[in-house]
This record gives C-alpha cells, structure tokens and sequence, in this order.
C-alpha cells in the first residue's frame, strides 16, 4: 500500500488515498463525497484495512475513504464553502440554478477544490471502473457499462439496479465519468443507518468480490 495525498480541501486539510497494486487497470473507489454519509466512509475504510493486509489483483486501486474531509468533520453534506461536490462537477448539464439548498453547485463547475483535484486524477489515470460509496435507500446506479458489477453486489445484498437515480442531478459523478468520459461508475448507496458491522460484514465483502471483474486477464 501506498499513501498519498489526493488533493486539498478549501480549508486546506489534505484528502488522503491508498494505492494498492503496481499494474494493470486503475480502478477508483471513491467514499465520503458527502461528509454526513458516513456508510461510505466505513466501507471505504473496511476495503483499506482488508487490502492492508493482502492485495493480489492485477490493477491499480484507489481507494479515497474521505473525499469531503471538512465536511465528514462536520458531519455535512456539502464542503466548508457550503457547495455539493455530486453538483459541481463540469458535466454538459452542469446548471448554477439551485433546486434545493442542500444541492448547491458552486458558482461554477469545479469550484471546488476537492473536484479540482478529483478532475485531475481522473484526466491521468483515466480508470476501468469508478466505484462511488454514498449511504441513502439501498440501490445500485449504474453509468456506464458497469451492470456485471452492479449485479455482483446485488446478488450479496439483495439491492435494486437502476440506470438513473430518480432525479435530476446535474454535475453529479456518474454523469461526468460514466455517461460522458467511457469511465463506468457505479454509485453504490448503502442502506443509511446502518450497524457499522453491517457494513464490514456484508458490504465490505460484496465490493471486493466486485473489484475483481476489473482485473487484466492472466
């Protein structure tokens, strides 16, 4: 394993990530895009601490647990400059009109410098698969050609496959990566409220059983 810091928060508080493996695809596991979903969060950080220990996959992964850092700290959805990062990537549909507060989008896209950096990540390494933790009712929405993994994980945990979250959600990451970049993205909402040994348990599992349908070939 490898730490490194992905990028900066607005407050200037590093974004860590792990890097696990030294070839084949990249693949990235994103958790905590919205700092009060912490379900991502443990997940994310149940992947880190299996991988830790054994990691014998022919790919690159990356895994940042804690993408909103001053937001996980504060227990909010949005970043310290109060804007949504799910709405403020610069997608062909990306809108500064605001539906709701809690959905604000910046001033424009990629103010945020957490998305900065998260942009720039993406631009390089251009990954095979985009795995985004987020914690609402349990589904699975995929982007992208990503539905063998989709139904991996559904097969362990039961939840629903949709192509589209039920709402309009401009800026958002599955749109960027999946719709118009060629990089699947699967936004994996985990069941909110859940026993955190819920989600190592179960959870936990049912992703790394998924990550490997993003290995080179022997």
């Amino acid at each position: 394993m490898k730490s490194f810091i992905f990028g900066q928060t607005s407050q200037g508080l590093p974004i860590l990530a792990h890097l696990f493996g030294h070839s084949g695809p990249n693949v990235l596991v994103l958790g905590g895009v919205h700092g009060d979903e912490w379900e991502g969060i443990v997940a994310a950080h149940a992947l880190i601490n299996r991988f830790s220990k054994a990691f014998s996959y022919k790919m690159r992964l990356t895994i940042v647990p804690m993408f909103n850092t001053d937001g996980a700290i504060r227990g909010e959805r949005k970043n310290a400059q109060g804007i949504d990062l799910n709405r403020n990537l610069p997608t062909a549909d990306w809108t500064a009109e605001v539906a709701e507060e809690r959905y604000y989008p910046g001033k424009e896209p990629c103010e945020a410098p957490e998305n900065r950096a998260l942009v720039e990540w993406l631009d390089k390494n251009r990954p095979q698969f985009v795995l985004s933790l987020h914690s609402w009712k349990p589904l699975l929405n995929i982007n992208g050609n990503c539905r063998a993994q989709a139904e991996l994980i559904a097969k362990h945990t039961g939840y629903e496959i949709k192509d589209s979250i039920g709402y309009p959600t401009p800026g958002c990451l599955g749109t960027y990566c999946g719709l118009e970049r060629e990089m699947p993205t699967l936004t994996y909402e985990i069941e909110r409220g859940l026993d955190p040994s819920v989600i190592v348990g179960k959870h936990a599992p049912a992703i790394i059983e998924c990550l490997k349908l993003s290995e080179n070939p022997s």
